[in-house]
């Protein structure tokens, strides 16, 4: 996956031209901010000084709005080198984008990294070393380090005088009169500011994905007629329209107020601006991106981070199915986040659906028409789709299949019609599952173009009818040899296909099947350890140009249905927040998982390793929502309640962007939903157990328990059971309880990062959460549903918490916390560790 480019944005190292006019030399020095530069200066992309975020972003900042230091922790708007998460310092970009500061005007450190508002060379990254030059002619330019031309405003000659940095985000060229000469407003990328506009013509084009900030396929336009979003190209598909009234008969522009998207007319007897979008009014900075799923989302300051705020299009686009990214291309949408493919003929690949066998252009043979039951698409009839009318169902069908760029087919009829309307699309994006039946005059259906899969029968050529008799003895003899020939044979490959696995291969909702010989040499013969676990080691290999996690199971005990039983649940269950099972292999004792790769490892690394950076309060708060989200899916969202077992930091992955996906489902337990609690035996990892596995009766709040202890772990930076702490401290439960009843929560929040500490009342928060989660009386406990919203500031943490968090009355438990060799041994079936 492609990492998050950073962004390289104007740097100021020479001379620097103040607002009041004077000159004054200034060193490049985040703590020496400038908001203007003159004309024949350079600047090269160095190391020399920088701003290092917690999450491993790298920030240069050397240019500030005059509105910096106005208050403490507050926004304001710079430019600077920054390189993104897990910085590589290969991947700068040239930008504005808004930092925090104090109130002397520093950029603050330990804050939420910088957010883009605007780039200029999304899609041609820079290296360290990288030069921008305002030439003695006026023009902006950027090279990368080998010299290479990447962009430039293309002001020569037009009589620049420098360059300024406004309180707006604005950043303007300007000649001698203080004229602006060019001015990033007018060549927006993602993101709207307060008082940034859209002229007709203009648009605002996402990025390509949450972790790749080049150029998407998706844009919000502005025309004569208001605003609308479309995605992907010849044609592009019409996904929402917010026209302005008949009243505006030239528009001038659409104008992001505070309180509201306005349209202003070119006419001078329009007095005010015709609201085209209300929206909530601003209590601190705001602005709004374009998503790459299609969403405008309305985001603000709040205190110390940036919190979502609104949904723009919610009064044009009901829900999140109905976007054309939600799922991705060739994905189906159910709603509450779940996605996926078209069975059969598809598999997940990376967040997005893959066919299994692609289709080409210039092998024609096998292709067919599937038809997806209740499905729709978000606008097939204003998508540019080419459209055939008083046509059958056969002849639309026909048509897709005739046409090479054609990927879809809908078909549209009045009720008791056999002719209909035929739409033919050539591209196609997330499609959404139907939840009730409308009652329609109409009639749809939808038909995808795939490959077929080929299955061989075997057949048995007819007989001639007239036969001497001897003959007919002997055909009847040679038959009855024949039959039991092949029904041994058959026997015989029923057995092979026993001992190898091969009859489940075709199972719906089953992931990829590979061969032993396969994942060895797509991991090198094994010769990459990436991790070990209890119950196999975890190498690195590379499977069609994507990175995996090959996990090579250990002591395999239980029975091969009960594996390919889990494999087949794992591989159907989809979410951003849940690591995806790419495939498995099960041949004679081998057993192998395959995942994708999460490139930051294991959560544990990241919060008990000394050597690593310790994370910040929003890269934590982020974390923790991440992993309450993928136990609520699990728990909630899908068709059979699956209880993980094991949630601990080891089983939680980070991905590029320190996004968090729960893995290792080797323990987990179905439990159906006409089904309160399930009877099992003890399972999982010491510190991080229930008390109800005392009694082996177990519901999902199990999960919620553990939940609550590897919150305590993130905010506190230390393992629940620490063997390096004092004998009083060795048990993080035990030390919570103490620490509550005393009201001194404020001395366990990690100290090794300072910006924990500015942000105590959010982290005490979290703990009283975790609290919660911490009830020894699992009634008492709140589900995962409820936390999130308790994390997304829609909810409370319940008042008169039982501080008792720990059970000694076991011999199980000791000190409070479970002793590990009272346990059983782990499940065998895991996730990459």
């Amino acid at each position: 996956m492609q990492q998050l480019h950073a962004l390289l944005f104007c740097a100021v190292a020479g001379v620097i031209l103040a607002a009041s006019g004077s000159l004054r030399a200034q060193r490049l020095d985040p703590k020496l901010p400038s908001s203007a530069a003159n004309t024949s200066t350079s600047w090269t992309n160095s190391a020399d000084d920088q701003i290092r975020y917690g999450d491993g972003s790298v920030a240069r900042v050397v240019l500030l709005s005059d509105s910096a230091g106005a208050s403490n922790d507050a926004p304001a708007f710079a430019c600077g080198f920054l390189c993104g998460p897990a910085c590589d310092h290969r991947s700068f970009l040239f930008g504005v984008f808004l930092v925090t500061t104090n109130s002397a005007g520093d950029v603050v450190a330990a804050a939420p990294r910088p957010v883009t508002v605007w780039s200029a060379n999304r899609d041609r990254p820079v290296p360290d070393n990288a030069t921008l030059q305002l030439t003695d002619a006026g023009d902006l330019v950027l090279h990368s380090a080998d010299g290479a031309f990447v962009w430039s405003t293309n002001t020569s000659g037009l009589a620049v005088a420098g360059v300024r940095l406004a309180d707006s985000g604005d950043l303007v060229l300007f000649d001698n009169r203080s004229f602006p000469v060019w001015q990033s407003f007018d060549h927006p990328t993602d993101v709207l500011v307060p008082g940034q506009y859209l002229r007709p013509g203009m648009r605002l084009t996402a990025n390509a994905s949450a972790a790749n900030v080049s150029e998407g396929s998706l844009y919000v336009s502005a025309g004569n007629d208001g605003l609308s979003g479309f995605v992907g190209h010849d044609p592009p598909q019409l996904y929402f329209t917010a026209p302005v009234s008949n009243s505006m008969k030239l528009l001038a522009n659409i104008t992001f107020l505070n309180g509201s998207i306005s349209a202003f007319g070119q006419s001078s007897s329009s007095s005010s601006p015709e609201i085209m979008i209300s929206l909530p009014v601003a209590r601190s900075v705001q602005f709004i991106r374009v998503e790459s799923d299609g969403h405008m989302r309305l985001y603000g300051w709040n205190l110390s981070s940036w919190v979502f705020i609104h949904e723009v299009l919610h009064k044009y686009i009901a829900g999140d199915c109905e976007y054309p990214m939600a799922c991705g291309s060739y994905g189906i949408c159910s709603g509450a986040g779940r996605c996926s493919c078209p069975a059969t003929y598809f598999r997940r690949a990376s967040l997005r659906c893959e066919p299994i066998n692609p289709i080409s252009c210039q092998n024609t043979k096998n292709i067919t028409m599937v038809k997806l039951p209740d499905v729709t698409y978000f606008n097939y009839d204003g998508s540019g789709a080419i459209v055939h009318d008083k046509v059958t169902q056969p002849d639309c069908l026909s048509g897709c299949l005739a046409n090479c760029s054609c990927k879809a087919a809908y078909f549209k009829t009045r009720v008791n019609d056999t002719n209909g309307t035929c739409f033919l699309q050539s591209q196609l994006f997330s499609l959404q599952e139907l939840q009730t039946a409308v009652p329609s005059l109409y009639n749809s259906e939808a038909f995808i173009k795939v490959v077929q899969i080929i299955k061989f029968a075997m057949s048995r050529p007819p007989m001639k009818k007239t036969f001497g008799t001897g003959m007919l003895i002997g055909i009847t003899i040679g038959s009855v040899a024949l039959i039991l020939s092949i029904a041994l044979l058959i026997t015989m490959r029923k057995c092979r296909q026993r001992e190898d696995g091969d009859h489940i291969e075709h199972l719906p909702g089953m992931p990829r099947k590979f061969s032993f010989e396969e994942l060895k040499l797509s991991t090198w013969d094994f010769s990459k350890k990436i991790g070990e676990g209890a119950s196999g080691i975890v190498f690195e290999g590379m499977i069609e140009n994507e990175s995996v996690a090959v996990k090579r199971l250990e002591s395999v005990a239980r029975r091969k249905e009960e594996f390919l039983s889990e494999v087949q649940t794992i591989g159907s269950i989809h979410h951003v927040n849940l690591v995806r099972m790419i495939g498995y292999c099960i041949e004679k004792s081998h057993r192998l998982l395959v995942y994708e790769c999460m490139s930051n490892g294991s959560l544990d690394r990241w919060v008990f390793d000394e050597q690593e950076s310790p994370f910040d309060w929003r890269t934590r708060h982020k974390i923790v929502s991440d992993v309450a989200r993928g136990l609520c899916y699990l728990h909630e969202g899908c068709r059979q309640r699956i209880v993980h077992l094991d949630i601990k930091p080891q089983n939680i992955l980070l991905d590029d962007q320190f996004n968090a996906k729960l893995s290792d489902f080797g323990l987990a337990k179905l439990v159906d939903r006409d089904k309160s609690r399930v009877m099992t035996r003890m399972r999982g990892t010491p510190g991080y157990l229930a008390p109800e596995w005392l009694t082996s009766t177990i519901t999902e709040k199990a999960d919620v328990y553990s939940f609550g202890v590897v919150v305590m772990e993130v905010m506190c930076g230390r393992r629940n059971l620490d063997h390096s702490q004092p004998e009083e401290a060795f048990c993080l439960m035990r030390l919570l309880q103490e620490n509550a009843r005393n009201d001194k929560l404020l001395d366990m929040i990690d100290r090794r990062m300072e910006d924990m500490q500015l942000h105590s009342e959010d982290v005490m928060r979290m703990m009283r959460l975790a609290m919660w989660c911490l009830q020894l009386d699992s009634n008492r406990r709140p589900s995962m549903s409820t936390i999130l919203k308790v994390l997304e500031d829609a909810s409370a943490v319940q008042e008169n918490l039982d501080f008792n968090f720990v059970i000694t009355s076991s011999s199980i438990f000791r000190e409070g916390c479970l002793d590990e060799s009272d346990l059983p041994s782990s499940s065998v079936l895991s996730g990459p560790r």
